[in-house]
């Protein structure tokens, strides 16, 4: 295989255009399987293992660094049942009110945020499960590539076949970004609320959540008139949100 990859094998013909494309196939194949293999091991680990930082966090963290060099995140692991149920109900209704009960995707959310994109002429709804964003976070960029998009899928699907509903919660609720250089609930929750995870308020639970999906913007503007509806509308839902 080798021999033949490097056209090293004896009286063998010249490489053309034909032969130069198989290989380059046959690399990116070779690729694909490899990276699925990496983040198969990674997930399989996380079952019993915590992760210390994400690939969305490395991101953060090196934009940061560029203008500070001694930047530093916030962030600590903290056990899913140290985590406030409130801010467990908070974000299961915010961000994916069928998680504990769809596989990975939520389709009618993901119709409903399509038909809204389409009203509007652009992008304003993701319909993004709470799995789906942890896969995002775990392993891929920011950017919104087809290739992106389609690894996510199928990271998604690991994710949902090999680990429980709580444990991706918890995995969730200690690695998504929560302000600048915020991330996990632990550090969110000291971060304005001078409290633990598990020491989270109603109230509090729902601001946080609230934050989720433009969580920088919010670290800077905290009281803005959307951010106060949302979080009512949020408050509101929280006793009707199911918790693995």
């Amino acid at each position: 295989m080798i021999r033949w990859l490097f056209n090293t094998k004896p009286k063998a013909a010249p490489m053309g255009f034909g032969g130069l494309l198989k290989r380059l196939i046959v690399l990116f194949f070779t690729y694909l399987i490899l990276y699925q293999l990496w983040v198969f091991l990674h997930i399989c680990w996380w079952i019993k293992f915590n992760p210390s930082s994400t690939s969305f966090m490395n991101d953060r963290l090196e934009v940061m660094q560029e203008t500070n060099p001694d930047a530093k995140l916030k962030h600590k692991w903290v056990d899913y049942d140290k985590i406030s149920n409130h801010l467990k109900r908070a974000v299961v209704a915010s961000e994916d009110s069928k998680f504990k009960h769809h596989e990975g995707f939520d389709w009618e959310g993901i119709e409903k945020a399509y038909e809204k994109n389409l009203k509007k002429g652009k992008l304003v709804a993701g319909g993004s499960t709470i799995s789906q964003q942890l896969a995002k976070n775990l392993f891929l960029s920011a950017s919104r590539t087809p290739w992106r998009k389609a690894e996510e899928v199928v990271i998604t699907l690991m994710l949902e076949k090999m680990l429980t509903k709580r444990r991706i919660l918890e995995l969730y609720l200690n690695m998504i970004e929560w302000g600048n250089g915020v991330f996990g609930a632990e550090a969110a929750a000291r971060h304005y609320f001078k409290t633990s995870a598990g020491g989270l308020g109603k109230t509090q639970s729902a601001k946080l959540a609230a934050m989720v999906p433009n969580p920088r913007f919010y670290d800077k503007h905290r009281s803005t008139r959307y951010l106060n509806r949302r979080t009512a509308t949020i408050q509101a839902r929280m006793r009707f949100a199911e918790l693995p």
